[in-house]
């Protein structure tokens, strides 16, 4: 297995390079958050991902969760690991002081969780809907419900849930049977099963708090009839205690592709005690809260995966040794030259860190949006976070996620033979990563969001904010000759994609199948354009530096380098999902679904 080292100087150079992360927390409040305190931060999650997690990925992998009788139990070193996760402190690091929590930006727990990711995607998993969960609470729950729940989700001895799916119902969350009925207390009895539970049970925590949709009796049918409960595994008093076992069980673990270390669950509510959370029926309103900040942690997975996957893939392919260099012998001492110097390895590890550090810097600008939202007092300043965030969590969502699992899928291909070989963990890397594309929404589910929902649904203004920022930065860097070769295409890209926009919408309102036919390939699109201007705003940061004078001259090169593969080699794929955009759905409904068209089984 591939040794994992965080990329300190990297995240250091997103977050006070590139977004200028001191100014953003002394502007918003955060007066804790200096320098100083960040780098502390950042070096002793660094030491325990390093120490503490990534030693028990692969084991865990290979031995995975067991269930026994309704008991999960995780694999060995998980629960030992959990615990020194919970007394370093580090669930309550952006949580609400009132509550037990730092107080520390959103932004700064977003990098730590890249670093747990990377380490061990299905040990970040059980705290991880912790902050969902929390989220949710804060948000739309009852001070009572806050003083219940909150204090121990925050120190993390009880950990969350997101339970949304059933078995016959994912996507569509209208078609739930999950009941709940009135009490006389005024609490709810939830029956029903939801499948697909992320860390529904195991034995790291004293209490699992689940967040669950469920429909009361006589609410409207579909989506406009579901309301939001809290049910824990063990009834919680008014004190905020545990009591007694909830009628709350898991029937079963998934056996699965990847994240085997992590248990998926199916879990039973035999007439549960629950407790509305905000109003009735506005469930789904309620539970946006808790995807949105869930889908933003998936989006950060996909660059873990990629991170993870090119470090595997750098350091083998400077050392293996296969074939000479088609410019010259680069190794004469040796029987062969090392497989780095070949231009195909070079392309796919190219491809991994120009997707890891493109997309380190457009997790870490999303979360500096949500510090915004969550601590900002300027109203117009927080409606245009809030609208580029709406925009960009989808992309981000989706794009990185897609991108995550190619970079891996890369690592496995440097590595040739023993890519497929589990001894050497790229091939987990892979299975593990497939998952991100999946929960928190599909790719196609993420698409439709952008484009139906997002983009037609406000008649493209949510493009606005962010648009706007773009062609500011293209404009102040207009006639610097060194930024020419990125401000150039990107607003060529971006022109396209107004234009393709327009395009899309003027199609469906002749045939709404042409959104569902596009908006993948769109989603795409405004995936490749947007990792453009980051590495355009990183390329210019590089420049600058250099300039200046500065001791590390080669990172900044470096940086400049990748900037310039990526628009050479990556930004151009967008001009493919340009075409199957501009060639509409009727290849794509043409064939006819029924024995004369479709092949039979032989």
């Amino acid at each position: 297995m591939p040794e994992y080292k965080a990329p300190i100087r990297d995240i250091k150079f997103v977050m006070q390079e590139l977004l200028d992360c001191d100014n953003h927390y002394q502007k918003l409040g955060y007066e804790d958050a200096s320098l100083d305190m960040v780098d502390a931060i950042v070096s002793e999650a660094a030491k325990f991902t390093e120490q503490v997690i990534a030693p028990i990925n692969q084991s865990g992998d290979e031995q995975g969760c067991t269930w026994t009788n309704g008991e999960v139990t995780t694999p060995d070193g998980f629960k030992d690991a959990y615990q020194q996760y919970v007394d370093g402190g580090w669930p309550t690091l952006a949580q609400d002081i009132d509550f037990g929590g730092q107080g520390l930006p959103h932004s700064l727990n977003t990098a730590i969780q890249e670093l747990f990711s990377s380490a061990n995607h299905s040990f970040a998993m059980y705290p991880g809907l912790s902050h969902g969960a929390l989220a949710t609470i804060e948000a739309h729950g009852s001070e009572q419900q806050k003083n219940q729940f909150m204090p121990k989700l925050v120190e993390g001895s009880w950990t969350g849930t997101m339970c949304l799916t059933e078995p016959h119902c994912g996507t569509d969350l209208g078609m739930l049977r999950t009941k709940a009925e009135l009490n006389d207390d005024g609490s709810y009895s939830l029956t029903g099963t939801k499948i697909f539970i992320s860390a529904g049970e195991h034995d790291l925590s004293d209490n699992i708090v689940h967040i669950v949709i469920a429909r009361i009796p006589g609410s409207p049918e579909g989506s406009k009839g579901i309301s939001l409960f809290i049910v824990p595994k063990f009834n919680v008093t008014d004190e905020g205690e545990t009591s007694d076992r909830n009628a709350v069980s898991c029937g079963s673990i998934e056996h699965k592709m990847g994240i085997n270390a992590n248990a998926t669950c199916v879990i039973n509510f035999d007439g549960a005690k629950g407790y509305l959370i905000g109003e009735v029926n506005r469930g789904l309103n309620c539970m946006f809260t808790f995807m949105n900040a869930a889908r933003l942690g998936v989006a950060t997975e996909g660059v873990a995966a990629a991170e993870a996957s090119f470090q595997g893939a750098l350091a083998y392919a400077k050392d293996r040794l296969q074939m000479r260099s088609l410019s010259g012998v680069k190794n004469p001492e040796g029987p062969a030259d090392a497989i780095i110097v070949h231009p195909d390895v070079r392309r796919m590890l190219l491809t991994q860190k120009s997707i890891a550090e493109g997309g380190r810097a457009l997790i870490a600008y999303l979360a500096q949006l949500v510090d915004i939202g969550h601590a900002g007092t300027c109203e117009e300043e927080k409606a245009a976070a809030e609208s580029k965030l709406a925009l960009l969590t989808p992309i981000a969502k989706a794009f990185l996620t897609e991108l995550g699992l190619e970079c891996t899928s890369h690592g496995v291909q440097v590595f040739g033979g023993h890519g497929f070989i589990k001894e050497w963990g790229m091939e987990q890397l892979m299975r593990d990563t497939k998952i991100s594309c999946l929960y928190e929404g599909t790719t196609g589910i993420q698409a439709l969001d952008l484009l139906a929902r997002k983009i037609l649904g406000s008649k493209g203004k949510i493009l606005k904010p962010f648009g706007s920022e773009v062609t500011k930065f293209c404009l102040e860097n207009a006639d610097d000759d060194a930024m020419q070769e990125f401000i150039q295409p990107i607003m060529s890209f971006g022109g396209d994609w107004q234009k393709m926009t327009e395009k899309v919408g003027e199609k469906a309102m002749r045939n709404p199948d042409e959104i569902g036919a596009a908006s993948v390939d769109y989603l795409m699109y405004s995936g490749y354009l947007t990792l453009a201007y980051f590495w355009a705003k990183m390329a210019k940061v590089a420049q600058d530096k250099l300039k200046d004078g500065c001791d590390d001259e080669a990172f900044y090169q470096a940086k400049i380098k990748t900037a310039r593969f990526y628009f050479q080699r990556i930004l151009p794929r967008a001009n493919g999902h340009a075409a199957c955009v501009e060639n509409g759905a009727e290849s794509m409904m043409a064939l006819e679904i029924g024995r004369a068209s479709c092949r039979e089984r032989v």
